[in-house]
């Protein structure tokens, strides 16, 4: 087939760029699929590590409303420090309520929210007994007094 025997024919398979390039695109698929099955594994075990963590979270945090007092509605603390105090003198009044909606000071001397710890200062004229009432969202309600006596 070829008209002139003194040309040699060059043979497709005997040239080393051929096999190179071949191995070549065989290693760089290769490569490509450890990197793909590497990335695929690590965002299994992210979604899996996060997964853990949102359930730990939520275990922490169903453990904590159960110490902070569970479900149920209440007055954990309410005091007055000191209790006694001279005229013109002023007392730190605390509470600590446990799911309340609303909160309410009876007779009113500071703005009030439900607080798992809140203190205000309050500076009577006279001996006065201040109560707490809480509101929960089923409507039921619960109350505590406390009395600061001025001398």
């Amino acid at each position: 087939m070829n008209p002139d025997p003194q040309i040699p024919r060059k043979i497709l398979f005997k040239n080393p760029l051929l096999y190179s390039s071949i191995a070549l695109v065989v290693v760089a698929v290769y490569v490509v699929l450890v990197f793909l099955s590497r990335y695929d594994l690590n965002r299994r075990i992210e979604r899996s590590n996060a997964e853990r963590q949102a359930e730990q979270r939520r275990e922490e945090d169903r453990k904590e409303i159960e110490m902070l007092g569970g479900s149920e509605l209440a007055i954990r603390a309410f005091y007055i420090s000191p209790a006694i105090i001279r005229r013109g003198e002023s007392a730190e009044i605390c509470y600590d309520v446990a799911n309340a909606k609303t909160v309410t000071l009876d007779p009113p001397e500071a703005e009030v929210w439900p607080s798992h710890s809140r203190c205000f200062h309050v500076t009577p004229k006279s001996t006065t007994t201040y109560t707490l009432t809480i509101c929960g969202a089923a409507g039921k309600t619960a109350t505590k007094s406390v009395e600061l006596t001025v001398r």
